[in-house]
């Protein structure tokens, strides 16, 4: 998966460079504290000349114009039609659980899980920024700290079939909880009860709601 931190940061970078292309001279301006007639005559003479525009070459108009439809491309690309990857929660003791890579976004950001059987999400944060430095789950009222890398796991149990999200404090970067039907009876008890835990250097630590 491509990094969306480095997509960014590319596109913000092309951006500069297709300005600094493009860009024309920007006057620069002095004012002396006191000015006589003449000389006050003489700094407007100054700035009238300093404004002119300057014509750019052909090539350099072309590069531009394609650049720019370049990233118009990208952005609906990464926005409208890339498609996130998805991951099957795997049951290991009658929990479902899946681990996800916090880096530039969740990886995996699709999650498939059996409704009506509790869920462990373990979040492995890798991106020192701080827009990821929480994740919510506000279908299941769950505000969950991310400490970097350390493995935070995030329980709770789908009771029904459905579409719940995950996002980052900031609420920029997503991630997706399909919960299916069960195609058979499950004898697992429902934990109505969710908590967070902490694994780091060796610790747990936990918080109920």
């Amino acid at each position: 998966m491509i990094n969306k931190t480095t997509i960014i940061g590319g596109i913000a970078s092309l951006g500069v460079v297709l300005g600094m292309v493009s860009g024309e001279a920007i006057p620069s301006v002095g004012f002396a504290n006191a000015q006589t007639p003449e000389e006050t005559h003489s700094t407007k003479t100054e700035q009238k000349s300093q404004f002119r525009r300057i014509e750019q070459p052909l090539s350099n108009k072309v590069l531009v114009t394609i650049g720019g439809l370049g990233l118009i491309g990208l952005e609906l690309w990464w926005f409208l039609l890339s498609k996130p990857n998805s991951k099957k929660a795997t049951a290991t003791g009658g929990i479902q659980e899946v681990t996800i890579t916090v880096d530039g976004g969740y990886e995996p950001s699709r999650i498939v899980v059996q409704a009506g059987q509790p869920v462990r999400l373990n979040f492995s944060r890798k991106d020192p920024s701080s827009c990821l430095e929480q994740v919510l789950l506000p279908d299941f009222h769950i505000a969950a700290d991310l400490p970097l890398n350390a493995i935070t796991s995030v329980e709770f149990t789908p009771k029904k079939a459905g579409h719940y999200v995950f996002t980052c404090g900031m609420n920029m970067f997503r991630g997706e909880i399909i919960a299916e039907d069960r195609q058979l009876e499950s004898t697992t008890e429902a934990h109505p009860t969710s908590f967070i835990s902490t694994h780091q250097h060796g610790s747990v630590r936990s918080r109920r709601y």
